[in-house]
């Protein structure tokens, strides 16, 4: 079992060789599995140290990988998302999340490095700023075994640039929203015609990410509390003349309806953030022309009984979808946050020292990729083998679940026991996890070392 799981992670980087030229996919198994054993703060160089490269080949050529070999993160991620369909449910629909995270930088010679507002240390009196890169990321949700919360493995990613630093390179400026929307079309050409539930918050909710959207893609969402609510546009007599109307009689504002007392409220118990809690709540349908258009919306009004915010508002462009469905849904969106941080805590997702607008734009997404390649060969190969064990923590007894630092300490002690470093590696014990019964392959071959 332990020599399938150590074959499995190299039969999942297997699966990504498409996406590369032969050299550049034996530099991508190098610089993968070392990055993924490099402890502290990540750089190329660290995983050729950690691996041995360093000794036997220069550094240049993997600097180089992500600086000027011929691939894209788009079809690399393209197949990231290949491997994830065949895990998930083929009846229901595929759940994605759209947020953006930054990560400090400095220099001015770092392609991309801008000025923005840093949401953690901030607050609505305070605006604090911090150099560094915004980026935009879609991830897709999914459910893993064992596990009660849901994961967000990214797929897609966008570096976000202020309008100051696209005036200095003389590219275009595109606000956030307009990245989330081409990454938007650009997974719509992946799934066809199947269903897709986006997830985003109130920053991505507007005109700029839901014009035009195709119907299969159904966005849920956060409203502002004064949000301008109208009726559907009732229909238009044979003799009345003009354009018909598109938008009906105005509506109570959400805030208005929390404040009235002529609406009644319902609760019920639902599962939110792993635990069974009760949500006090409101719903009903209308139109929000200024973000969505004329489409009718599914519209519900939760009231909180902590904190300062004393209700939310959420919405989804399926008008037939329960109250409880979107208000579970949206807290799925929580797992992207999850991502993050495990992203910046053990895999040195704001590490890179790239500064070049190639090495740039590839080195992220390339670390935001391992996130989900671990999960995935974790799920298919790992769990349940001898290389997954937990670490004896006493004061922590009720632990049931791992977390993405148990899988990362897996996928490090297979790495260790790839020997895909060795020169007398064999390369008959390659395995495909996801292809039952295929033939094993040599992913040490063609330019890896």
């Amino acid at each position: 079992m332990q020599e399938l799981s150590v074959a499995g992670l190299l039969g999942v980087m297997e699966m990504l060789r498409p996406a590369f030229t032969q050299p550049s996919f034996g530099n991508f198994v190098a610089l993968t599995l070392g990055w993924l054993l490099t402890p502290g703060r990540h750089a190329v160089t660290a995983a050729l140290v950690v691996t041995g490269i360093s000794g036997r080949r220069h550094h240049s050529s993997f600097h180089r990988f992500f600086s000027l070999a011929r691939w894209c993160p788009d079809a690399m991620g393209r197949r990231l998302f290949d491997i994830i369909v065949k895990l998930a449910p083929t009846d229901s629909p595929i759940p994605i999340a759209v947020d953006d995270t930054l990560t400090p930088k400095k220099g001015d010679h770092i392609d991309g490095i801008g000025a923005h507002i840093d949401p953690v240390r901030s607050t609505r009196k305070h605006r604090i700023l911090c150099f560094g890169h915004v980026w935009v990321v879609l991830a897709v949700v999914i459910r893993v075994p064992l596990c009660q919360r849901p994961w967000a493995l990214p797929v897609l990613l966008r570096l976000y640039r202020t309008r100051t630093s696209c005036e200095k390179k003389r590219l275009p400026y595109k606000k956030k929203t307009e990245l989330a929307r081409e990454m938007l079309d650009v997974f719509a050409g992946w799934v066809g015609e199947r269903r897709v539930e986006i997830v985003a918050d109130s920053a991505y909710c507007n005109s700029t990410v839901t014009s035009g959207l195709p119907k299969h893609l159904v966005l849920f969402g956060a409203m502002r509390p004064d949000a301008a609510l109208t009726e559907p546009p009732a229909p238009q007599g044979k003799k009345q003349g003009g354009r018909p109307r598109v938008r009906g009689q105005r509506l109570a504002t959400p805030e208005q309806v929390y404040q009235s007392a002529q609406y009644g409220w319902y609760a019920d118990k639902l599962v939110l953030y792993r635990r069974e809690q009760w949500v006090t709540y409101q719903e009903w349908t209308a139109q929000w022309y200024r973000a969505c258009g004329a489409q009718l919306l599914k519209i519900v009004l939760s009231r909180l009984e902590s904190g300062r915010i004393p209700f939310r508002v959420f919405f989804c462009t399926d008008p037939t979808v329960s109250a409880q469905y979107l208000v579970q849904r949206f807290a799925s969106r929580w797992a992207i946050e999850v991502t993050f941080f495990d992203l910046k805590q053990s895999l040195g997702f704001a590490d890179s020292q790239a500064w070049t607008r190639l090495a740039v734009e590839r080195t992220a997404p390339f670390v935001a990729f391992l996130f989900s390649l671990v999960v995935l060969w974790y799920v298919s190969c790992a769990r349940g083998s001898a290389l997954d064990f937990y670490p004896v923590r006493p004061w922590y007894p009720h632990k049931v679940a791992p977390s993405f630092a148990d899988m990362l300490g897996a996928a490090q002690r297979a790495a260790l026991l790839s020997g895909v470093f060795d020169p007398a590696t064999n390369s008959n014990n390659l395995h495909n996890p996801f292809i039952p019964g295929a033939a094993p392959r040599d992913c040490a071959r063609d330019g890896a070392p």
